[in-house]
């Protein structure tokens, strides 16, 4: 055995492996050690969010041959009929990876590369020559070579520590991002474009593609991430047949940084999209949908880093409950759920956001949800962080929640009187003291009786409260005289027996 070992300088290569080359060359000859045979994985901790088989791993791509970049004529110095052949060899050229590390090496095939996607872009763009289908297989798998490639790992992933704020953390920005802008700038303008015919277009751009794609949105590069969101929702508008393939990806890219990770780079990203697709839901919504929103944007408002892309996670839930009011009560509800106790800035988004979903909430919907919506605000009413209590007597400076408010005052102030009460009396903050005493002046305006009620109700709970407080007190005395005679008397007894 050792022997074999010992002999067995080459492994056989697997299937996979060996069929590597020519799933990314393009035209090029088969040589194991050139940047065609580059192919790469994220990294183990930002990998594949969904279900994807992993590729090989690889290093920093080795330098291309010399002469191997060459410098081709424009398309507009060649002959109608050469310049598929031309687009050929030129997406032959942009195959070559370069480091970008060291800005001095290969500095001229870099900018002949840059160079050549440029006239690429203006190629496809433009529409002046009708690209074949062996074309856009290659233009493709170019595409391919350049964009999948390893995520390096996060900050806090090198050095072990706890991940800082996302807010406060600089972004890391890909050294080939001169390459990479035009590569994306391509594939944008291949799907855009109205020569695209989706039915050949949907060979080449396949579930393995678009997962792939999904795996890149881990980029900490926020450029890159804006190209592909750009990307994604036009292959989502273009490509019918992807579409509930896509939204599933998507679903599991949140589910794993639900319950697993909570880091990753583009939710709110992804969150843009789905904004968009949410808009063109047609109703009655779909039992998929209503699903959708139980089991990933409400559960979204668990994480942390929520801060990070809570303004798109906002507009999708709001976009549900304005699609069916029917809606309204199940957000309200989750929002409670996950409803922050010591995050202060946290609970601000959420006060904000439940603005919105009851600007949006239909009567007989916000009665079902009122009494433990009004105990909850009730609570950061009487917070002791100023701007939660200010957020929170905001909502009466919305004409649609005071209207909420008013058909259903009998039951709203009789839970909310109490906090409104202990502010005048105890919070520290005047601009708290002012507001709250601006809320007790609407609601005695609005029903004087009920507003006196309320009153003597809580006075009377208080000289309740105060009577058991008296009493507890009265009680702790006399254990506490009781159990001095005792200890009194029994050192009397030691002492007659020890004498």
């Amino acid at each position: 055995m050792f022997k074999k070992i010992m002999k067995g300088g080459h492994r056989k290569p697997s299937k996979s492996e060996a069929n590597e080359p020519s799933s990314y060359g393009i035209g090029l000859p088969d040589n194991r050690s050139g940047p065609g045979s580059n192919v790469v994985v994220s990294h183990a901790s930002r990998g594949a969010l969904v279900n994807s088989s992993p590729s090989p791993v690889t290093a920093t791509p080795p330098p291309p041959p010399l002469g191997s970049v060459e410098v081709l004529p424009l398309f507009r110095d060649v002959p109608v009929s050469e310049r598929q052949t031309l687009f050929l060899r030129k997406l032959q050229n942009c195959c070559f990876l370069f480091d970008f590390t060291d800005t001095i090496k290969n500095a001229r095939e870099k900018e002949i590369k840059r160079q050549t996607l440029l006239e690429l872009v203006d190629f496809i763009q433009s529409g002046s020559s009708k690209v074949s289908e062996s074309c856009q297989e290659e233009m493709i798998k170019m595409i391919s070579v350049n964009i999948f490639r390893s995520l390096p790992p996060a900050s806090h992933e090198n050095t072990g520590q706890e991940p800082a704020d996302p807010e406060e953390e600089e972004p890391y920005l890909e050294p080939s991002w001169p390459h990479l802008q035009l590569v994306y700038e391509l594939l944008l303008r291949y799907v855009v474009s109205t020569d695209t015919d989706t039915k050949v277009a949907k060979r080449y751009i396949d579930h393995s593609f678009v997962l792939k794609l999904l795996d890149l949105f881990d980029s900490e590069d926020p450029r890159e991430r804006e190209y592909l969101k750009t990307i994604l929702h036009r292959i989502y508008g273009k490509f019918m047949v992807h579409r509930p393939f896509i939204r599933k990806a998507i679903n599991n890219i949140f589910y794993r940084f639900i319950y697993e990770t909570e880091r990753h780079s583009g939710i709110g990203e992804l969150l843009e999209i789905l904004g968009s697709i949410i808009n063109g839901f047609a109703l009655p919504m779909k039992e998929e949908h209503k699903l959708f929103l139980i089991r990933v944007l409400i559960p979204l408002h668990k994480p942390k880093p929520i801060v990070v892309y809570h303004q798109q996670l906002s507009y999708c839930i709001v976009q549900f409950v304005e699609k069916d009011y029917k809606l309204a009560d199940t957000v309200i509800r989750g929002l409670l759920k996950y409803w922050p106790v010591t995050n202060c800035a946290k609970e601000n988004l959420f006060l904000g956001e439940l603005e919105e979903v009851l600007e949006a909430t239909q009567p007989v919907e916000f009665q079902r949800c009122m009494v433990p919506l009004f105990q909850q605000i009730g609570r950061c009413l009487t917070s002791s962080h100023f701007q939660v209590a200010e957020r929170a007597l905001f909502l009466w400076n919305n004409e649609h929640i005071v209207g909420l408010i008013a058909q259903n005052r009998s039951v709203i102030l009789p839970i909310i009187y109490p906090a409104l009460e202990k502010n005048i009396q105890s919070h520290w903050n005047q601009a708290v003291h002012g507001l709250t005493s601006n809320i007790k002046k609407m609601f005695m305006e609005m029903d004087p009786e009920l507003f006196e009620e309320c009153q003597r109700q809580y006075e009377e709970k208080q000289l309740k409260s105060k009577e058991v407080e008296e009493q507890r007190q009265y009680t702790w005395k006399r254990l506490a005289e009781a159990a001095a005679e005792r200890d009194g008397g029994g050192g009397e007894e030691d002492h007659m027996i020890t004498s």
